[in-house]
This record gives structure tokens, C-alpha cells and sequence, in this order.
């Protein structure tokens, strides 16, 4: 049964850092063009530039000014700028944030026009980027303003066998005991059941969630938020959600417990993303959630140090390409009603149109 061809917007991310090698080395993959319209928000001469600097002056690609005029089979590049960008390959400049985000806004606004029906961003540098229309310190803080959902959306690293989400995010360690709340953390885990079942069909999902303190505090030892604001959101929850904890993060990933849930619910940034990158990177994806619309990254940054020497390996961007098209699929068949039963067993995995 032949499937529609979803188009997949792509921002080109910091143009002196690997973003554009990773995205042109993944559609130099010609079977990728039979599963998906990927539409790049960048220029025909950035794209010529960036295809010469690493070698891949036969890939070919359809250069549009026109959304409407894009096209399946092909790499479409929607040419948002027409000068000649100065490049510094390898370095943080002024323009590498100006033309990510001319890039970023132009995909944000198609996918809110539809035009596109998922996002999939290259990695920008979050310095360089800041300016008067973007004062945030990440994608998905940007994304979640600009479509209206900023308490919903929760940014949630996936792999093959590993979903981590987070109760705060890029906040300085030190405000993050302030914004852990009972309120906040119950929030959290019913947003979490809510994408697993969405957004990765798993009809009882498991849930794991960490504790703020080490040794989830040691009885009051080490800190009372465990067991004065954490367990009681679990508490009010268990009937019904699967949900478990606190559990102490080191032990936790120490001993392969994740293997028993289906995602992980960490307090603050590296305590989640910490364990997910040793365990998982560039084999990972970077997931907003709670957004009207599916965004994916690959799991890593701008990695100038090894920019423009054709040695990026785009293997975590072109899972979140895939990740992005499951995403799609599988919230369209949760609102048809159509979900897949056999997802219902714990610790069941994302099924992808590639299995």
C-alpha cells in the first residue's frame, strides 16, 4: 500500500557548521526521495557553495522561490535569501546566526501555513543566533513561542531504546530547585504519558522519574524534594498512569533500569542528557513535544572543529528525519482512531515504516 509522501521542512542551521554537510549527505541517499518531499529553507548559492566545499557537485536539487512550487523525487531548496553569504567555516560569526535564523522563521512559517507537515532542524550556534526576534536560548523554546504552545511543549531526547524528557530544560543549575514544583512535576509526567501514546503508540506507556538529590536524598539527609514534592506528584498520579520513582540518576542508568520503561522523566538538563548522550549519541533525536506541529534534531551541535572537512557522520540527523515522518504517522492514526494494538506491552518500541 503506497503511503503519502510527507514533506518535511529542513532549516539549514549555522551555516559555517556541519548542518548543511549532514543534510546533503543524507538525501545523496536516493531512496530517502521515495519516502519523503524534503523541502531545505537555505539558498541555491549557499547550497552550491556547501556542495562544492565537500565534493558532491553531482547531487542535484531543485531551487524554488515559491513554496507551491516544490516537488516530490527531488531535494527542493526554498531560496529564502539572495545575496552571497560571507562563510568562515569553522568559527561562530554574526552571519552564521543571521542566516540560521532567516532560515528557521521561513520553516516555522511554512509549517504554520501547512506547507510543510513536520520540521527537522540542523544545529545552531544559540550565541550567535540572538538578536531582536529571537531571544531564546534554543529551538524549542523559539518554536514553542512562535506556535503559542510555551507550557506544553517539553523537549524529549529519543534513541532506539531510550526516551528522556525533561521537568526543566536550558535553565542555569542554579534556579533549577526554584522551578521544581509538585505541580510542575505532575504536569510533566501527564504530558510524557500523553506524547508516548500520541506521538509513539504505546498504549501504557511506563515512566520512570528521577529524583532531584543524590540518592533521591537519603531520607532528608541530602535535600527533602523527593519526598516533599516529587513523590507526592508520582503519588497522585499512579492510578492513572504507570509511573514510578524517584529514582537516584546514577544508580538508575548505572544498573540498565531505563530498559524497563518506556521513557525517563529527568529534573533538570545534564542530569537527563548526560546518561542519554553517553548511552546514545549521534544515534539520537532531539523531540519537542506538545507543539501543533512535529520538530526533530539530530542530538548534537554546530561541531565547527570538524566543519567543512567532509567528515560529519549523518547518521543522528537522518534519524531524526525518520523520527519525524513515525511522529507524523503515528499522531494521525492516534486522531483516526487507529492506533497500533500491538504497541500496548511495556517497554515497546517506536515501530517505524522502515521495519
Amino acid at each position: 500500500m503506497s503511503e503519502e509522501k510527507i514533506r518535511v521542512g529542513i532549516t539549514q542551521g549555522d551555516i559555517n557548521g556541519v548542518g548543511l554537510e549532514i543534510i546533503l549527505k543524507t538525501f545523496a541517499e536516493p531512496e530517502l526521495l521515495d519516502i519523503c518531499t524534503p523541502v531545505l529553507f537555505s539558498s541555491q548559492k549557499t547550497v552550491a557553495y556547501y556542495r562544492k566545499v565537500i565534493g558532491m557537485d553531482e547531487l542535484n536539487f531543485n531551487a524554488v522561490r515559491d513554496v507551491k512550487q516544490i516537488v516530490p523525487k527531488k531535494l527542493n531548496v526554498v531560496v529564502c535569501y539572495e545575496e552571497e553569504v560571507p562563510f568562515d567555516i569553522g568559527k561562530s560569526t554574526k552571519e552564521g546566526g543571521k542566516y540560521s535564523l532567516i532560515s528557521l522563521q521561513k520553516a516555522a512559517e511554512a509549517a504554520k501555513q501547512g506547507v510543510v507537515d513536520v520540521l527537522v532542524t540542523a544545529p545552531i550556534n544559540k550565541k550567535n543566533i540572538q538578536s531582536e526576534t529571537f531571544k531564546f536560548p534554543g529551538h524549542s523554546e523559539f518554536l514553542a513561542s512562535y506556535f503559542g504552545f510555551e507550557k506544553g511543549a517539553m523537549m524529549l531526547m529519543c534513541s532506539d531504546d531510550l526516551r528522556v524528557g525533561l521537568v526543566t530544560g536550558h535553565v542555569p543549575v542554579q534556579q533549577v530547585t526554584s522551578l521544581i514544583t509538585e505541580e510542575k512535576v505532575a504536569d510533566k509526567i501527564i504530558h510524557l504519558n500523553k506524547t508516548l501514546k500520541t506521538d509513539f503508540g504505546i498504549q501504557k506507556p511506563r515512566i520512570a522519574v528521577l529524583a532531584l538529590n543524590p540518592h533521591a536524598g537519603d531520607g532528608g539527609v541530602i535535600g527533602n524534594e523527593d519526598d516533599t514534592v516529587i513523590k507526592p506528584a508520582i503519588n497522585r498520579l499512579k492510578e492513572e498512569i504507570m509511573v514510578y520513582g524517584p529514582y537516584p540518576a546514577d544508580g538508575f542508568f548505572g544498573a540498565q533500569t531505563h530498559k524497563k520503561f518506556d521513557a525517563v522523566l529527568a529534573m533538570y538538563h545534564d542530569q537527563g542528557l548526560i546518561p542519554f548522550k553517553a548511552l546514545s549519541f549521534n544515534n539520537g533525536v532531539n523531540f519537542t513535544t506538545g507543539l501543533p506541529i512535529v520538530r526533530t534534531s539530530p542530538d548534537h551541535g554546530t561541531a565547527y572543529d570538524i566543519a567543512g572537512k567532509n567528515v560529519a557522520d549523518a547518521s543522528s540527523f537522518r534519524k531524526a528525519l525518520y523520527m519525524a515522518i513515525d511522529v507524523y504517522r503515528s499522531r494521525k492514526a492516534y486522531k483516526e482512531g487507529s492506533a497500533n494494538p500491538l504497541k500496548s506491552n511495556p517497554i515497546s518500541k517506536q515501530t517505524s515504516f522502515r521495519d
